[in-house]
């Protein structure tokens, strides 16, 4: 038996609990007026997404091992402040390229915030902090994922201009074994700056 082989066997019951968290898909928007002066840009994590750099979720439901070997990778924790760092990062540089391109001025002194939180995230491979906390994972062992984003447009007085969520997990795991360690991550930040700018910018619609 290969080693690749003997691998998806292993992490065969972690395909199948994530495939069935696998199922969201969707933008959606609150946000009636365009944006036509500058705006700040924050980029956060949840408190729970930064809880499970170094833990496991709180809740037991969000932790996907079910049935099978449970592990970090499969109980969707211990991902590491650096992977979570990076898609922050990734985040932001994403939607101030998208703005850029539809004309939305970013400035840090702007008095209009639109703060986004980035507030899930699935990995297609362990993360190295993952490999480390689990001596039987390897980079062999795949699953699907996807990411969960929200927003909200903020006046300087603190009122609510609207908000925009984004939520999408592969469901289709044929392409999982062709996939880095955020591929499907990667995918649901890019989708949604581009979704988010657009429905921002002024003289676009959604």
């Amino acid at each position: 038996m290969s080693p690749l082989l003997k691998s998806l066997i292993l992490s065969a019951p972690i395909m199948l609990s994530t495939a069935s968290l696998a199922n969201a898909w969707g933008f959606d928007s609150t946000v009636t007026s365009q944006l036509t002066t500058a705006v700040k840009l924050e980029v956060v994590l949840s408190e729970d997404l930064a809880h499970r750099a170094d833990n496991l979720p709180e809740k037991l439901s969000d932790r996907s091992g079910g049935g099978g070997r449970s592990t970090a990778f499969s109980d969707n924790g211990h991902y590491g402040e650096r992977d979570l760092n990076r898609l922050q990062e990734r985040l932001e540089k994403r939607l101030s390229k998208q703005f850029m391109k539809r004309g939305i001025e970013l400035s840090a002194d702007a008095p209009t915030v639109l703060r986004v939180t980035l507030e899930d995230v699935k990995n297609n491979r362990p993360t190295f902090r993952q490999l480390g906390q689990d001596p039987g994972l390897s980079y062999s062992s795949i699953g699907i994922g996807g990411a969960e984003i929200d927003a909200e447009l903020i006046t300087a007085g603190g009122a609510s201009l609207g908000t925009m969520t984004y939520e999408w997990y592969e469901d289709d795991f044929r392409d999982a074994q062709f996939a880095g360690t955020w591929t499907d991550t990667h995918r649901a930040i890019d989708r949604f700056a581009k979704r988010a700018a657009k429905t921002l910018a002024a003289g676009s619609q959604s």
